[in-house]
């Protein structure tokens, strides 16, 4: 199985493990990341004024480039994939906006046809549950992960605006605790799995983002966590660097651990 693959520039620079093993993880399981040529910076946050079209256009045509591959678009960075997602949707249910896209578009030198949302965007996750099968990974699991109880950190944008990502049901996601059940470890259930951990106020206003920081950390430490793994650079490094008490880890360094190829010496 080959699918289109957006690492995006947080994955080249202070999130390679992010990357690297969801490489290696892949290939163990039959899915084949073909990387985007000459792809471009998503933008990291999408821009909802509907006049703001240059910063979509990076996006845009890795949409393209997506849909004249035949292939899915999978994403890993949960910031990526929600502009993406959110592109995406826009190119599909605004026409207006779809022409000044392509308008633009028009103007590439490989341009070949005006783009309307044919491209399926979905997370690297999605991935795992929909087109490779929670089942086939647990038969792929060499190191089972018992006794470990793992809190899933979903965070802002794996989840909302719910409608547009349909990745899983925002107030009750599911889709993380099935993953870590299929690698054998005990998910934690607990109440702050699914909020902002304050990422994008800590400019503004950082005592804010230390306390939501804290909020989570807390609620998994007070839930049973021994750990939180999560998707977003951003969620990792707000709550690493607002002193958790818990490990902090991405959801592939996790899979690779259970599927046998986790490097202990592994550097960026």
């Amino acid at each position: 199985m080959k699918v289109s693959y957006f690492p995006g520039c947080t994955l080249r620079t202070k999130a390679k493990e992010l990357d690297y093993y969801a490489r290696k993880c892949a290939e163990i399981l039959g899915a084949e990341l073909c990387e985007i040529e000459n792809w471009q910076c998503c933008g990291g946050v999408f821009v909802s004024a509907k006049d703001e079209i240059a910063t979509k256009l990076s996006s845009v045509r890795a949409l393209v480039a997506a849909r004249d591959a035949k292939q899915p678009l999978v994403t890993v960075c949960s910031a990526c994939h929600n502009v993406i997602k959110q592109t995406n949707y826009a190119m599909q249910s605004d026409e207006d906006f779809a022409a000044k896209v392509n308008t633009y578009l028009a103007q590439d030198k490989d341009f070949k046809e005006p783009y309307n949302g044919e491209t399926e965007v979905c997370h690297y996750l999605e991935l795992l549950r929909d087109k490779i099968g929670f089942d086939k990974i647990k038969e792929a699991v060499k190191n089972p992960l018992k006794g470990k109880k793992i809190a899933a950190y979903y965070g802002c944008m794996l989840l909302r605006p719910g409608k547009v990502m349909a990745f899983d049901d925002p107030e009750n996601p599911t889709l993380m605790e099935e993953f870590i059940k299929a690698l054998g470890a005990e998910p934690v259930i607990y109440p702050s799995r699914n909020e902002c951990c304050g990422g994008y106020v800590v400019v503004e206003d950082a005592e804010s983002a230390k306390k939501k920081s804290a909020g989570v950390v807390s609620s998994a430490k007070n839930h049973g966590a021994d750990m939180i793994v999560t998707a977003c650079p951003l969620c990792k490094y707000n709550l690493v660097k607002n002193g958790s008490e818990l490990p902090v880890i991405y959801f592939t360094e996790l899979l690779a651990e259970a599927l046998g190829v986790k490097e202990d010496n592994y550097a960026e």
